[in-house]
């Protein structure tokens, strides 16, 4: 068995305008004051050129070193936002143009080819930094039809994986080059929300070895997914993991849809760790169990706590659940020892047998 790494912390949600949360030597030295050994880097312009680290490797060791002068380590590289453009429904185009450079909003087109040689840098940058899982999103162009009502038209959700798949064959392809991972978030809002929307994807990409699992249990719980069991049924291909918690508390108004609430109000909501229902003691075992040796990294999205407290208790809760696993047997102690001539003799097959005799 081998044992996780971590503390971690994704600075997605830190990245700002003033110190220490506006440069990556300055987020590395406030992470590691609460105690994280690794940050989740998002591929914001602020805090890496993406191009550039996927041409140099001066300057991917400078980025390394940044984060290394205060005793942490770059966990993962994210596209979440780059992911999320390589397939955007029309619907949706007016809000997640924000997500693109000025000049591409309003080109659909050019908005997915941009988002496409995001990827394939962020590969070659992951190799750079000696990386071996990227996290990301799948994209959505079906989610406008998530709920059949009119009736989906016949071979839609075909259509969907197929499309999803030759746009990101080449990314995972350039990922398998550099020997990086790409772990999708199974995320509500993108095609790839839960284990068969996975399935779908990885049929259509013929099983390539490289697509894999961002695993965040949070999302799960607000879809009303085991998440303990998924962790059984997909294991072998969850390469990241963000330990976020959340709760589910239904009523007699409303449900996992929310009622278009405010997220303090809906029913399933993101919390700070430790202040939701999900049972990371048995997640970590899980982890365990199945020798995940890749990062817990602590995603904060809470709609009640600050934010500076929720990553400075994340660090610590995150350390208190890390199992280093054992490296023998308890009940070692008590082991007599055994040679073949033994072992005959205990099951009795030692003795003459009935049709011998």
């Amino acid at each position: 068995m081998k044992t996780l790494q971590g503390p971690a912390i994704f600075l997605a949600q830190f990245l700002g305008d003033a110190a220490p949360f506006d440069s990556l030597p300055n987020l590395a030295r406030w992470a590691a004051s609460l105690g994280y050994k690794g940050v989740q880097l998002p591929t914001d312009p602020r805090l890496i050129d993406l191009k550039r680290a996927a041409e140099s490797q001066t300057y991917c060791d400078e980025i390394k070193g940044q984060a290394g002068e205060h005793g942490v380590q770059i966990t993962e590289l994210s596209t979440h936002l780059q992911g999320q453009l390589l397939a955007v429904h029309p619907a949706y185009d007016e809000l997640f143009d924000g997500f693109a450079p000025a000049e591409l909003r309003g080109k659909p087109a050019e908005r997915t080819a941009w988002a496409a040689q995001q990827l394939l840098w962020a590969a070659k940058a992951s190799e750079r930094l000696g990386l071996n899982a990227h996290a990301t999103f799948s994209g959505a162009l079906a989610w406008p039809y998530l709920y059949p009502w009119p009736q989906r038209p016949a071979g839609l959700v075909e259509k969907v994986f197929a499309e999803l798949a030759k746009r990101w064959r080449p990314v995972l392809d350039a990922f398998d080059a550099a020997g990086v991972d790409v772990c999708y978030e199974l995320h509500p809002g993108e095609d790839l929300h839960d284990g068969v929307t996975f399935e779908r994807f990885l049929a259509a990409v013929d099983n390539h070895p490289r697509a894999s699992i961002l695993y965040d249990p949070s999302h799960f719980v607000l879809q009303q997914l085991d998440y303990l069991a998924f962790i059984d049924i997909y294991h072998s291909r969850i390469k990241a993991f963000h330990v976020k918690d959340a709760e589910f508390r239904p009523d007699g108004r409303q449900g996992m849809y929310g009622g278009y609430q405010g997220w303090v109000d809906r029913a399933g909501r993101f919390r700070s760790l430790g202040d939701g229902q999900v049972d990371f003691g048995a997640i970590f075992s899980k982890m365990a169990k199945h020798d995940y040796a890749g990062w817990a990294v602590l995603e904060w999205e809470c709609c009640l706590k600050h934010p500076e407290d929720g990553a400075r208790e994340g660090a610590e809760f995150i350390r208190s659940h890390i199992i280093r696993v054992a490296e023998r047997a308890f009940d070692d102690f008590a082991a007599s020892g055994a040679d073949a001539r033994k072992l005959d003799k205990v099951l009795g097959l030692d003795r003459p047998s009935a049709a011998t005799r």
